[in-house]
């Protein structure tokens, strides 16, 4: 059967490192959907891959607006009646001097409800051995919260507890009220804890029978990567460019093995990085939730 794949936020970055790589690797036979939310830059990112191996179609997909995610889903449903590969990779970036109340709004609906919507919509589509994967961060990690916070994300049940437990927060940081209630001021650490724990639900309710189908969902952290979005916060000079970062990713992506150790983890794929006390973070290990 001819393969399906689909990156969502896909015309920079990590995201066009993943599509280019699938187009390279997979069968002339095979499909990869291309997304992004800005016209221009899709058809920009679709003439670079034009001697791709496989087909590469390029589609627009705002995430963030409403119903865009579930028509795209059904689109694909009625094209090839499922998926094989799904990279939620899209984000909404801010910079350090943005306010985090006016910036809140929109960052939530992409990175936030934006992936509960690819989540809905396409975990249902995967066929049998199908990879879905968040592109998360290891700030997904419920140890990057303060302790009091951690009972909003820690057991969530479904996609609809952790979409309310998300805009809690973004009400909180909205009316200025975030920072009384212990939250970080950086909106990244929530964000990608909600990611996280989105994951998390959808694994809970599929587990048996996407184990029993060979299918994998999983949040991933791909480490530190030298990108726009993340050179105003850190220092990236010795930071790995998206298409290293991607390769991993990839392998993962294409391989064949259940990796049921890996299911509804946060999972991190790429170069070791220093952790906690001490400690190395290495590829293939689970970051663990709490």
């Amino acid at each position: 059967m001819n393969r399906i794949a689909l990156i969502t936020g896909a015309t920079r970055n990590l995201g066009f490192s993943l599509a280019k790589g699938l187009a390279q690797r997979l069968e002339p036979t095979d499909t990869v959907y291309l997304t992004g939310r800005d016209s221009v830059r899709v058809a920009e990112s679709l003439h670079r891959l034009s001697d791709a191996r496989a087909e590469v179609r390029g589609e627009l997909l705002d995430v963030a607006k409403p119903g865009a995610v579930e028509r795209f889903a059904d689109l694909l449903a009625e094209r090839h009646g499922g998926v094989d590969i799904v990279f939620s990779n899209h984000y909404t970036r801010v910079q350090p001097d943005d306010d985090p109340r006016a910036a809140i709004d929109h960052y939530v609906e992409a990175n936030n409800l934006g992936t509960t919507h690819v989540l809905r919509s396409f975990a249902p589509l995967l066929r049998d051995g199908g990879r879905l994967f968040v592109v998360a961060s290891r700030a997904g990690s419920l140890r990057a919260l303060a302790p009091v916070l951690h009972p909003r994300f820690e057991n969530l049940q479904s996609l609809d507890d952790v979409d309310r437990a998300v805009c809690s927060w973004r009400d909180a940081v909205r009316s200025g009220r975030a920072p009384g209630q212990a939250w970080p001021a950086w909106i990244n650490i929530p964000s990608k804890i909600g990611q996280v724990a989105a994951v998390r639900a959808v694994a809970g309710q599929r587990r048996a029978d996407d184990l029993r189908r060979g299918i994998l969902i999983a949040s991933i952290s791909p480490g530190l990567i030298d990108t726009g979005a993340s050179r105003a916060w850190l220092d990236l000079s010795s930071a790995p460019q998206p298409d290293e970062v991607a390769g991993p990713l990839l392998d993962l992506a294409l391989d064949s093995s259940p990796h049921e150790a890996f299911y509804g983890e946060l999972v991190h794929v790429g170069r070791e990085e220093p952790g906690p006390f001490g400690s190395v973070v290495r590829s293939g290990s689970i970051v663990p939730w709490k």
